[in-house]
């Protein structure tokens, strides 16, 4: 057996990210204390009552997926991954040699590597679709590094792309509308001679503008995966920090919302650090605001505390150019962002809305399913040390079609219903639970959890907090009711084919250390660098369900690491990976997943993992990206796969004066995050 692999990276700042990311992706949150200090029960403290894992799946008979096929099976009793033939041998394939794997991961992997550039593999194209800076609206500029300013950075494409969503594009051909957010700014890396003590207005408003949403519509070269930006397209549009956002459900026009510039808590400026999000049935996109909390300086409540946010000054120094962001002067400020925003990317002339019954929390992600009777579930994770899993379900179902009549009501589904949290149970005993990953006797890490109710409209579940406050102050009511703490649950897809739920929890390196929770059966393994991935199937296949049954669908790291666990697949022939974050499916409902931080001496990358049939757990590295860059936003359709390339360069000590990368344009350019796609040079469906 070969040695564990080893790490370039003994940063202290969570998985393999730079010091730079830390400082200004998330404010040096892993340097803070961890926002939820609450006593809550941990799932290996509460395990020792509970049935074996036998009689618990047999008790738990309700719980049930349909099977590829059509049919429903038992969770526990579903298809173990048997060893197919040999993954890199022969079989239906392309490129240089015929390459076998499940469909749609019919492809070489790409090795690790740490080359400055996006790898793909043989027999695979790319092309950079659209770079930072470059203009979208009608009258703005090419972009020029020495000549930025706030103007024209307000028609250009905006900074750290990360999620993407990609739309059809009716009676415009070979046309789709891409939606994309722009989390954060990195202005040592925007701007020439910066002074991060003393920043000037127009860095600062420039850097407003950077933030926020784009929408662009794209060509696509049929003869290929090609797509490149149509500019000045009527649906094209910006918005970032100084943009009118609504504010809309129970939580809207509460005291908890009430600014003195907006005294009726229902219009907000701007949307701040939106991570990765949805796409809806109903053809809109949601997003998330995650790391919210570093833009606002002087906080001082036990709220604030709990959500981060520090006691002095911010890193970007905002609250000297606007009042909002010193909470001494405007202490709601900050209620107003931690929500997921609603755009229709369809309407350029709409007011995009945030979407109070969905919670406030660090938002990852926010992506729908529907139950049978048309309504609208949203599974969402809050990306913090020891914090929460949740869903929203809609109390209105959805109207099919595109009348006026059926988007107007569709536009409202996400204002009324349920929110719950989620509290998960072991069923093994505590003992066999010892940090270290090893499996428990029964074979697996799994049990059963319980969706507890947070709040119904105007209605709190939750003892000794009113609604507003459940929906302002989220993660309090999650302590309150017990939830369980996790490794950071950050994106959640439910998978189109069988209805399991997929949910990356990336790391956890506080995991296990003095006075903080220990393994557990959900998170088994303390100084958590590498993350896993949890798979759910809610009872009866329901979403609006009340119960659900889970297991731990991958535990990442060195294949050679006996605690990595690949659904039963033979380890000896999957790709390594760490730090699972964003994930997605492609057409023949494999699950992609792209990383972040990655801890094994490669760049992150996108990987295509098998969860059905034989190769289940079959998981191959699709491509690497730039040295210092984070994989995001994937998209996998039949014949494109499309990343956001975020942060490129962004490692400890680099500048504008000093680049630690030269992508995507050479030596001598400014790095910039861009949206790439990849696509096979032969024209056939990927990975088939």
């Amino acid at each position: 057996m070969r040695k564990l692999l080893p790490l370039l990276s003994t940063n202290p700042h969570g998985g393999g990210r730079s010091a730079l990311t830390c400082r200004y992706r998330c404010g040096d949150a892993c340097f803070h204390e961890v926002p939820n200090t609450s006593d809550n029960e941990y799932a290996g403290d509460v395990i020792a009552g509970v049935l074996s894992r036998r009689s618990a799946l047999r008790a738990a008979a309700v719980v049930t997926v349909a099977s590829a096929a059509g049919g429903a099976i038992a969770f526990g009793n579903a298809p173990e991954a048997v060893a197919g033939p040999d993954t890199f041998g022969h079989g239906h394939g392309h490129g240089s040699g015929k390459v076998d794997g499940a469909r749609g991961l019919r492809f070489t992997p790409v090795a690790p590597n740490t080359a400055d550039k996006v790898t793909v593999p043989s027999g695979y194209a790319q092309n950079v679709v659209i770079r930072w800076g470059e203009p979208i609206l009608r009258g703005a500029p090419a972009f020029d590094s020495e000549k930025q300013t706030a103007k024209a950075q307000a028609g250009q494409f905006g900074y750290n792309n990360d999620f993407l969503s990609l739309l059809p594009l009716r009676g415009e051909h070979d046309r789709q509308v891409l939606v994309a957010n722009h989390e954060y700014t990195d202005e040592v890396l925007m701007f020439r001679n910066y002074d991060a003590a003393n920043p000037t207005r127009e860095q600062v408003e420039i850097a407003w503008a950077a933030h926020g949403l784009s929408v662009v519509v794209v060509q696509e070269e049929h003869r290929t995966g090609k797509l490149t930006p149509v500019t000045r397209h009527h649906l094209n549009r910006r918005l970032h920090t100084t943009s009118e956002f609504e504010v809309t459900g129970p939580a809207a026009g509460g005291a908890l919302l009430k600014t003195s510039v907006d005294p009726e808590g229902r219009t907000v400026l701007g949307t701040l650090n939106n991570c990765a999000g949805g796409t809806t049935p109903w053809g809109t996109t949601l997003h998330g605001e995650e790391n919210f909390n570093q833009y606002f300086a002087n906080g001082s409540s036990a709220t604030d505390k709990r959500y981060g946010v520090g006691t002095g000054a911010t890193e970007r120094k905002w609250e000297r150019f606007d009042k909002r962001f010193d909470l001494k002067q405007e202490p709601n400020e900050v209620h107003r962002f931690g929500w997921v925003v609603e755009l229709d990317p369809y309407d350029p002339d709409s007011t995009p809305k945030k979407r109070t019954a969905l919670g406030r929390f660090k938002h990852e992600a926010a992506q729908p399913r529907l139950t049978a009777d048309g309504r609208p579930v949203v599974y969402m994770g809050d990306d913090e040390r020891f914090d929460y899993f949740y869903k929203f379900v809609s109390s209105k179902r959805m109207k099919k079609g595109n009348s006026r009549a059926a988007r107007e009501h569709n536009l409202t589904l996400l204002d009324e219903g349920t929110l719950y949290v989620a509290k998960l149970t072991g069923d093994s005993p505590a003992a066999e639970i010892d940090g270290t990953g090893k499996h428990p006797t029964d074979g697996e890490f799994d049990g059963s959890g319980v969706w507890i109710p947070l709040a119904t409209g105007d209605v709190s579940h939750v003892p000794g907090m009113t609604a507003e406050e459940v929906y302002v102050f989220t993660r309090l009511a999650g302590d309150k009711v017990g939830a369980t703490k996790m490794d950071r649950p950050e994106d959640v897809e439910p998978s189109p084919r069988t209805g399991r739920v997929y949910v990356a929890l990336t790391n956890n390196t506080d995991r296990g250390k003095a006075g903080k929770a220990g393994a557990d059966e959900a998170n088994p393994r303390n100084l958590n660098k590498h993350g896993q991935i949890l798979e759910l199937a809610e009872n009866w296949d329901d979403p609006s369900s009340d119960g659900f049954a889970w297991r731990l669908f991958l535990v990442a790291g060195d294949p050679n690491d006996p605690a990595t666990y690949f659904a039963g697949y033979p380890k000896e022939k999957v790709s390594q990976i760490s730090c699972p974050d964003n994930v997605a499916f492609d057409p023949h409902g494999n699950l992609w997943i792209s990383t972040d931080g990655a801890q094994l001496g490669s760049h992150d990358g996108l990987f295509g993992v098998a969860t059905q049939g034989e190769r289940r757990g079959e998981l191959k590295q699709f491509l690497t990206v730039p040295k210092g860059a984070e994989t995001c936003g994937p998209i996998i359709q039949d014949r494109r796969v499309l990343v956001a390339v975020q942060h490129p360069g962004e490692i400890d000590g680099a500048s504008v004066e000093n680049p630690k990368s030269e992508w995507p344009d050479g030596p001598g350019k400014i790095v910039r995050p861009s949206v790439v796609a990849v696509w096979r040079t032969d024209g056939r469906d990927i990975g088939v």
